[in-house]
C-alpha cells in the first residue's frame, strides 16, 4: 500500500496519534532494525498515550478545578503539618473507590484550595470524574434550581460525580433551606462516591453553623466519621509568595516634594508638579522604603 493513502486512512479512522508515530518512523532509519511486533507496538502505545491525555484534559475541565495544582507541586515538610505518607496513599485515589471524604482545615491561607485541588487532580489521573464548587456557589445553584424547576435533576448531577469539592465550607452560617439541600446531596452521596470538604471554620464549631441541630446531626454524621482528616499549619501562602525583594540602590520614597530633608538627594527629572509628589532616590547605605501618604500626613517604613 502507498505511504498516503495509508496515512489518510488512519486519519478516516480517527488515530492522529498513530499516523502521526508511523510516519516519524518512516522517515528515522533508526526504527527499520527494529522487529515488526515492536514497531506495532510503539505506535498503539502512541496512540494509547494520546488518548488518555485527552481524557484526563477532558475530566479536568468539567471538574473546574480553581488551581492547577498537582500532587508533585505540595509542600509536605514537617512544618505544614501534613503526613507525608498519608497524602501520597491518599493521591493514589483508593479513598474515592471506598466512599470515604477527607476533611482539608487549617486557617486562612495555609494553602487548603491548594491541596483540595492537588488530590482532585490526582483523582482526575485515576480516571475519577471530578466536580469542584464553593459552596456558597453551589447553595445558589441550588436555589435557582428550585425556582426554575430543574432541582432533581441537579441533584442526580451531583450523585453522579464520583467526588465532589466543596471548598470554603460553612464559611458563612446557613439558612433552614440551603442545610435541607446540603442535606439532600451529602445523603445521596452517602456510601456511592466521595466528598472532600475544605474550611477554615473547626470541626467542633460546624454544628453551631446550622440553624436546626437535627439537620446539623444528620449532615455531620454523613461527613465527619469516615474522614480522613488533614490539617494544615504554617504562615499563610499568600503572605509567603507576595514577598517582594528589595534592590537596595534602588529603593525609593514618594513624599511631597515640600516635605524633602538634607538627607535625601533631589532627583529632579522624577517631580510630578500635578500632584506635588516627588520620588527621591535613597543613600546606597539604606534598605528601607519610605512611603509617605499627604492626606494623612503619615509616613510607612517598610523594610
Amino acid at each position: 500500500m502507498l505511504t498516503q493513502p495509508l496515512l489518510d486512512k488512519l486519519t478516516q479512522l480517527r488515530l492522529p496519534a498513530f499516523r502521526v508515530a508511523l510516519e516519524e518512523q518512516l522517515h528515522n532509519p533508526h526504527y527499520t532494525d527494529l522487529p515488526f511486533e515492536d514497531r506495532l507496538g510503539l505506535l498503539v502505545d502512541r496512540e494509547c498515550t494520546h488518548r488518555d491525555n485527552n481524557r484526563l484534559q477532558r475530566r479536568l475541565k468539567a471538574a473546574q478545578l480553581s488551581l492547577p495544582a498537582t500532587i508533585e507541586d505540595l509542600d509536605l515538610s514537617p512544618a505544614r503539618g501534613l503526613d507525608r505518607r498519608l497524602v501520597l496513599q491518599l493521591a493514589q485515589g483508593e479513598w474515592i473507590r471506598q466512599h470515604l471524604n477527607i476533611l482539608v482545615l487549617g486557617p486562612t491561607g495555609v494553602g487548603k484550595t491548594f491541596l483540595a485541588c492537588a488530590l482532585a487532580h490526582a483523582a482526575c489521573r485515576h480516571y475519577s470524574h471530578v466536580l469542584y464548587q464553593r459552596t456558597s456557589r453551589l447553595l445558589h445553584q441550588t436555589a435557582l434550581a428550585h425556582a426554575d424547576g430543574s432541582y432533581p435533576k441537579l441533584l442526580d448531577a451531583f450523585a453522579r460525580v464520583q467526588l465532589l469539592v466543596l471548598d470554603d465550607w460553612l464559611r458563612d452560617p446557613l439558612t433552614r433551606p440551603q442545610s435541607q439541600d446540603l442535606l439532600e446531596i451529602l445523603d445521596d452521596r452517602y456510601g456511592r462516591s466521595a466528598t472532600l470538604v475544605a474550611t477554615q471554620v473547626p470541626v467542633a464549631e460546624w454544628h453551631a453553623r446550622f440553624p436546626d441541630p437535627t439537620i446539623a446531626d444528620a449532615i455531620l454524621d454523613r461527613l465527619v466519621h469516615n474522614a480522613y482528616r488533614l490539617t494544615l499549619k504554617g504562615e499563610s501562602r499568600r503572605k509567603v509568595d507576595s514577598a517582594l525583594p528589595m534592590r537596595p540602590l534602588d529603593c525609593i520614597m514618594l513624599m511631597p516634594a515640600s516635605l524633602c530633608s538634607d538627607r535625601w538627594t533631589a532627583s529632579p527629572e522624577f517631580v510630578d508638579d500635578s500632584i506635588g509628589i516627588r520620588i527621591e532616590s535613597l543613600l546606597p547605605s539604606s534598605s528601607h522604603v519610605y512611603l509617605y501618604n499627604p492626606g494623612i500626613d503619615q509616613g510607612i517604613e517598610i523594610d
